[in-house]
């Protein structure tokens, strides 16, 4: 039975919710297994692959977005080995990576999964905004990120979000991107120019507006202010793949 989206709404800790409610730790499987869990793929929907090594999250994650209609679980991963093996032929439409993966392994699957997945949009899992990480994923090729705390109502929300072409952007990381192209800027860099519109929505959210703030203030929709913060971030690629040495 699908899940309906007025189920009570937690992140992801310290609870845990199941399909009965919220489930106890002793009820959830702790044992990492050492490879990729393959999902039967539904037909239709946003497919997702999760690379997560906390099993307790993984497993939150999966129960999640499983039964909700409009969402295919295609795989999850406990290792950045294992999503760097076989995501390739998963193709998932949005690949959640936990940032806090060992040894750079969430920024090393994004830098060299989003080459052949051009298609695929990698969102970044994070206990907290750590800028200057997040500020480097979205640089290589993540579009998304959203916090463990976010509620599944929520989380299911920005993935469709995502999904439909727009992204989120704080006030922090706003900051950041918006300093990478005016120094890009006064470099006379030409793959540093943001159009007028992304211009003004960047200086919007550094100065703290929210993304409805914005959208308020240029007499925009929403969804339309996530599409051009989505265009900031491909933009800021384009800058970061320029200064990479080939």
């Amino acid at each position: 039975m699908k899940a309906e989206e007025n189920t009570p709404q937690t992140g992801f800790f310290p609870q845990l919710q199941g399909q009965d409610g919220i489930l106890l730790a002793s009820e959830v499987i702790q044992t990492r297994p050492s490879f990729s869990m393959p999902i039967p793929i539904q037909p239709g929907g946003i497919s997702v692959s999760i690379i997560e090594d906390d099993a307790r999250t993984s497993q939150i994650l999966s129960d999640w977005i499983r039964p909700t209609d409009g969402f295919c679980l295609v795989n999850y991963h406990n290792t950045a080995a294992s999503a760097l093996a076989t995501l390739p032929n998963e193709k998932p439409s949005i690949a959640l990576i936990d940032m806090d993966l060992p040894d750079f392994g969430a920024l090393n699957c994004v830098r060299r999964l989003k080459p052949p997945l051009r298609q695929t949009q990698f969102v970044m899992l994070m206990a907290d905004e750590n800028v200057e990480k997040l500020f480097n994923a979205l640089a290589l090729g993540a579009t998304g990120y959203l916090l463990t705390q976010t509620p599944r109502v929520e989380l299911l929300a920005a993935l469709r979000q995502i999904h439909a072409g727009g992204s989120p952007m704080s006030c922090s990381i706003a900051k950041k991107v918006l300093q990478s192209f005016q120094i890009q800027t006064s470099l006379n860099n030409p793959v540093a120019e943001l159009s007028p519109r992304e211009n003004r929505i960047l200086r919007l959210l550094a100065r703290g507006a929210s993304c409805a703030e914005a959208a308020d203030t240029l007499n925009l929709s929403l969804s339309t202010v996530s599409t051009f913060i989505r265009s900031i971030y491909e933009k800021l690629q384009l800058l970061a793949a320029a200064k990479l040495p080939q």
